[in-house]
């Protein structure tokens, strides 16, 4: 039987079997696109086995039992300004901890009356953090911004100079000691780890034997015990007499790790890269350092984005490790405004605050890393 003599409503009918999704459940977008309504999308994704349309009730039962009493102690009956009475007698979560003891869960043991110091020096840093992720802004000049913030911050942290009182180290806390143990050590373990990652490809056998020795050898390690080697052990191979800041010790062996985990990322991007693109590069008369830079590394780095930033978030969150060398970072701190005894029953509200606030960082750095994957591939693309 041919096509032609199938009848019309019949062909119509077995055309729409044959639309995938069906017409019932899209909508037209404005230039010619489709979407799934909701009712249709819910019923291909939600409930189109019955698995899934047990795992969707029961999920659906879930939320129905746990938002309602979530929002009520968050929310409804918090407490958000008032004493440590009131907040015994609300069934709501006590937020005026934060109000009270805020300026300790930030600064840490920073002297009172000068906390506007390492307020200022956060928000410079966050600030000079926002600039740089700017496409635009990626010019010669912002290396010269960031060396000027950055003898700001140390202006302020220190003081000593222009009048500002000086405060030793051991005093600073708080998001602070996060934010710069973090950013730096961030810094510093990149270009370490790419060359770690270059090493251990070497066809020298001393220089891929170096690399692989100290790359396996941090990765083997937890990074609590690296930093009790940074701290305690460390200064005892020192000569009598010379020291090392407590700081310093903390950020090299943090960098030191993280450039160890940021190595492979990049060691992975290497080996992904196709063999004739560096037989291209030599075929073209490149050098070694010439095809690295121009040929390999870039498209390298570009394709583990995700895994390179997955790193530097750990590291910010591992940044609460430094208490085992007597540094306050932001949990830390957090920690130490829970321990007065009016306020110590609303402990888990403290503790609600500063997870929110390791989420926000981090989960910038997990949008941002979106946005150049997509950049990137505009540009590969082209």
């Amino acid at each position: 039987m041919s096509k032609d003599s199938i009848p019309q409503s019949t062909a119509a009918l077995a055309a729409s079997f044959e639309e995938e999704p069906s017409q019932a459940s899209v909508a037209t977008l404005p230039g010619g696109m489709t979407a799934l309504k909701p009712f249709g999308w819910a019923k291909n994704n939600l409930f189109n086995t019955r698995a899934n349309t047990v795992l969707t009730l029961v999920c659906f039962a879930i939320l129905w039992f746990a938002v309602p009493p979530v929002v009520n102690w968050v929310l409804l009956n918090a407490v958000w300004l008032g004493t440590s009475d009131e907040c015994r007698a609300a069934a709501g979560a006590c937020w005026s901890i934060i109000a009270v003891k805020h300026r300790l869960i930030f600064f840490g043991t920073y002297p009172y009356e000068e906390q506007w110091r390492p307020f200022l020096a956060c928000a410079l840093f966050v600030a000079m953090l926002g600039v740089s992720g700017v496409r635009a802004f990626w010019r010669p000049w912002l290396v010269g911004a960031w060396a000027l913030v950055l003898v700001a911050m140390g202006v302020l942290m220190w003081g000593g100079v222009l009048g500002l009182t000086h405060v030793a180290n051991d005093k600073w806390g708080g998001l602070p000691i996060t934010l710069m143990l973090s950013v730096f050590s961030i810094t510093l373990a990149f270009p370490l780890s790419i060359l770690l990652a270059l090493g251990r490809q070497s066809s020298l056998p001393a220089i891929r034997s170096l690399c692989v020795g100290f790359i396996e050898l941090m990765r083997g390690v937890p990074l609590v015990s690296v930093l009790f080697m940074a701290s305690v052990m460390f200064p005892l191979f020192l000569p009598e007499g010379v020291t090392i800041d407590k700081l310093l010790r903390a950020l090299a062996g943090l960098t030191l790790f993280t450039a160890a985990y940021l190595a492979e990322a990049v060691r992975g991007g290497l080996q992904a890269i196709p063999k004739g693109q560096s037989e291209a590069a030599d075929a073209l008369g490149l050098g070694y350092w010439q095809k690295t830079m121009l040929i390999i590394l870039p498209q390298a780095l570009r394709m583990v984005i995700p895994p390179i930033v997955n790193q530097f978030i750990s590291c910010f969150k591992d940044t609460s490790l430094v208490t085992i060398v007597g540094l306050y970072d932001l949990l830390t701190a957090a920690t130490v405004a829970t321990t007065d005894p009016e306020w110590r029953p609303f402990f888990a509200e403290v503790y609600v605050f500063a997870g929110l606030m390791f989420w926000i960082f981090c989960f910038s750095m997990s949008r941002y890393s979106q946005w150049l994957e997509r950049m990137a591939n505009r540009y590969n693309r082209r």
